[in-house]
C-alpha cells in the first residue's frame, strides 16, 4: 500500500480506465521493451492484463515495479512520442539502484518525476477522522489566541504518530485496529524488504556497507555524519559511496550545512558537512529497537531519542513541503569553534517581498529549551524571523537581546514564531504570514 494505491485512487477520481502491470511479476517482458516498439508493448500488455483496447481507451497505463524491467524505462520515450493519447505512470522501488547497475538511458524531457514521501501528520489526522483538529491547524494564524482544547487533543495524536510514522500500511493498521504490535510487524517487514532488495543491486563488500549504513542512520539522526562511526575499519570513501546510493534511492536524506549568507541556500552548501535523515520516523524508531507498546504506554513513556524523533518528524515534513515535483532537499547551519558550537536544525527560504529570506528553524522535543543558537544565527545573518518547534501552544512574539560583536555589545532582535510540533504541516504558510 502506497504508490500503487495512489495511482489507483487517481485513476478512479479522474475517471480514467486503468491498465496495471506489475513488472516484478512479469519480468519476461524485458525483451519486449528492449525492442522499443510501442505497438508491440501495448499488445503484450493487453495479453498479460487480459483486457484489450488500451490504445483506444484514452486511459492510464501503470507500470508498477519498473525497476524489475530496466528496459521499460528507456521505452517510456517511445510510448510518449508515438502513443500520446495514453497516459503512462511508472513507479518503482530503489529505482536509482537499477539505473546505476544497468546503465539505462533515461529519456530526458519525456518523463516528469514526482517524489513521494511518507504520509504527513495532517494526512494521518484525516485518516483518523479528525476534521475539527485539521480545521484548527489550517486556520490558526500568527498572533491568534491558541486553543487549549485543541492542544490537549493534538498532543496524544502527535505522540501516536511519532511511533506509527507515515508508512501507509502502518497507518492503516493503526487507524483500523489500534494494534501497536501489528504496526511493529509492518515496520520490520518494510525494513527487512529494503535490506533484502539491496542484494539485487549490490554484491559482497558493497552489500555489507549498504546494509550497515542503512542500519546506522536511524541511530544518527540529528548528528553530524562521520564515516568512522559507521565502521572505523572501512575507508571513508567506501562509506560515502554506500550513503550516496541510499540517498539517491530516497531511503536516507542528507541535510547539508550551508553558510546561509543569502538565497539560494544551496549556493553555499558544504558537501562534507551534513546530518542524515531517515525515510520515516516510525521506521526510524523500529530500526532503533523500540518495540511495540500498549497504546497508553506509547503516549506516556519517555524515550532517550525523543530529540532525534522530533528532528526526524519535522525534517521529513519540510523535505517534501515544496511539492512532489521538486527533489527533496534541506539545509542546516553549523558553526564550530573553540568556545563552543552553534547549530540551527533547519533552514528554509520564504517570502517574496522585497525578496526571499532565510528563516532558521530550531526543533525541541519538550516544552523547554534555550534559543542560544537562534540568537547567534539571527545576529550573524540578520534574520527577521525565526521558528521554534516544541510542545508548547503556538505563539508569536518579538525577541530582544544583546549580542557581543567585533564592535562591542549590540542590542538586536527578531520575531519568534513558536509552534507545537503538530503544526509542522503549516510551516511555510505561517512563516509567510509572520514575515
Amino acid at each position: 500500500m502506497g504508490k500503487s494505491y495512489l495511482v489507483r485512487q487517481f485513476a478512479a477520481q479522474a475517471g480514467l480506465p486503468l491498465f496495471e502491470i506489475n513488472l516484478e511479476k512479469s519480468a519476461g517482458l524485458d525483451p519486449v521493451f528492449a525492442r522499443m516498439d510501442p505497438s508491440l508493448i501495448l499488445r503484450e500488455a493487453e495479453l498479460i492484463i487480459g483486457r484489450s483496447g488500451i490504445e483506444k481507451s484514452g486511459g492510464l497505463l501503470f507500470l508498477d515495479e519498473i525497476q524489475a524491467v530496466p528496459q521499460a524505462l528507456a521505452a517510456l520515450r517511445y510510448l510518449y512520442e508515438e502513443k500520446p493519447q495514453i497516459a503512462v505512470i511508472a513507479a518503482g522501488s530503489l529505482l536509482e539502484f537499477a539505473l546505476a547497475r544497468y546503465n539505462i538511458s533515461v529519456p530526458v524531457g519525456r518523463i516528469e518525476y514526482l517524489y513521494l514521501g511518507p504520509l504527513t501528520f495532517e494526512e494521518y489526522l484525516a485518516a483518523r477522522g479528525e476534521q475539527a483538529t485539521l480545521d484548527y491547524l489550517r486556520s490558526w494564524t500568527p498572533g491568534q489566541p491558541a486553543s487549549p482544547v485543541a492542544h490537549e487533543r493534538l498532543i496524544p495524536l502527535l505522540r501516536d504518530f511519532l511511533l506509527v510514522g507515515g508508512m501507509p500500511e502502518a497507518v492503516d493498521a493503526f487507524v483500523t485496529r489500534r494494534d501497536p504490535a501489528e504496526v511493529a510487524r509492518i515496520h520490520h517487514a518494510i525494513l527487512d524488504t529494503y535490506r533484502d532488495d539491496f542484494a539485487k543491486y549490490a554484491v559482497r563488500d558493497e552489500l555489507s556497507r549498504l546494509r550497515r549504513v542503512f542500519d546506522y542512520v536511524p541511530t544518527a539522526v540529528g548528528r553530524k555524519f562521520k564515516s568512522s562511526h559507521v565502521s572505523p575499519a572501512w575507508k571513508a570513501a567506501d562509506v560515502r559511496a554506500a550513503l550516496d546510493m541510499l540517498a539517491l534511492a530516497g531511503v536516507v536524506h542528507r541535510i547539508h550545512h550551508t553558510d546561509a549568507v543569502g538565497v539560494p541556500l544551496g549556493a553555499t552548501v558544504d558537501d562534507r558537512a551534513f546530518k542524515p535523515l531517515f525515510l520515516d520516523v516510525g521506521l526510524m524508531n523500529a530500526a532503533s529497537g523500540i518495540t511495540a507498546l500498549p497504546l497508553e504506554a506509547m503516549r506516556d513513556v519517555r524515550l532517550v531519542n525523543e530529540g532525534a524523533m522530533a528532528e526526524q518528524f519535522v525534517g521529513q515534513h519540510l523535505l517534501f513541503a515544496p511539492g512532489p515535483s521538486l527533489r527533496p532537499g534541506l539545509c542546516y547551519w553549523l558553526r564550530e569553534g573553540r568556545k563552543g558550537n552553534a547549530e540551527v536544525d533547519y533552514l528554509v527560504q520564504a517570502g517574496t517581498t522585497p525578496g526571499p529570506k532565510v528563516v532558521p528553524i530550531e526543533v525541541k522535543a519538550g516544552a523547554k529549551g534555550s534559543l542560544k543558537s537562534l540568537h547567534q544565527f539571527a545576529a550573524l545573518r540578520q534574520a527577521p524571523l525565526a521558528v521554534r518547534f516544541d510542545m508548547n501552544q503556538p505563539s508569536f512574539q518579538e525577541v530582544a537581546y544583546d549580542v557581543v560583536t567585533a564592535d562591542g555589545l549590540v542590542h538586536t532582535g527578531f520575531k519568534l514564531l513558536s509552534l507545537p510540533l503538530y503544526l509542522v504541516g503549516q510551516t511555510m504558510r505561517l512563516i509567510t504570514q509572520g514575515l
